[in-house]
């Protein structure tokens, strides 16, 4: 499962850097090893699990996409990816998805020079939803790949 966690987060996060896009085949082909391992008792995961993963993790990163702030293929490989953690590795997961993404938005951030900016930006939206073209306008700047950050927080929680 870690094998299979490790090498598919890491192409993701490669293709992500590189094209700044999360190949469907790649989270298609992780999402059946997830269940194909799990159903055949090579995890340690039911399959029951392996397939509830699979939708926790695609219910958890839809609102940030729904928002603006994820691509498409950044909930497909967390979804993926749910269904080799199994169910309650993919809440841990997505706790240390978040704190890498913050890490990795901070570090953005600073090599872009726009830190105080961006947490300036982050603070008048507290009491307020932000909307979708304030996260994506272009004049933000504040666009990312989130691949690295998925890969690092499913690893650390399938670790951990």
């Amino acid at each position: 499962m870690l094998a299979v966690l490790v090498l598919s987060t890491g192409i993701a996060t490669v293709q992500d850097l590189a094209h700044r896009r999360i190949p469907n085949a790649l989270s298609l082909i992780t999402a059946v090893a997830g269940v194909a391992l799990a159903a055949a008792g090579l995890t340690g995961i039911t399959l029951w699990s392996s397939m509830a993963g699979l939708g926790i993790g695609f219910a958890l990163m839809m609102p940030g996409h729904v928002l603006g702030a994820t691509g498409a293929g950044d909930v497909k490989l967390f979804a993926a990816a749910g269904s080799l953690l199994g169910a309650a590795q993919t809440f841990e997961a997505f706790l240390f998805v978040a704190i890498a993404g913050g890490a990795l938005a901070l570090l953005v951030a600073c090599t872009r020079g726009r830190l105080a900016h961006t947490i300036g930006r982050m603070a008048s939206l507290f009491g307020r939803s932000a909307t979708r073209s304030e996260i994506e306008s272009p004049a933000e700047n504040n666009r990312f790949a989130y691949g690295p950050a998925i890969a690092v927080g499913c690893i650390v929680a399938a670790l951990w």
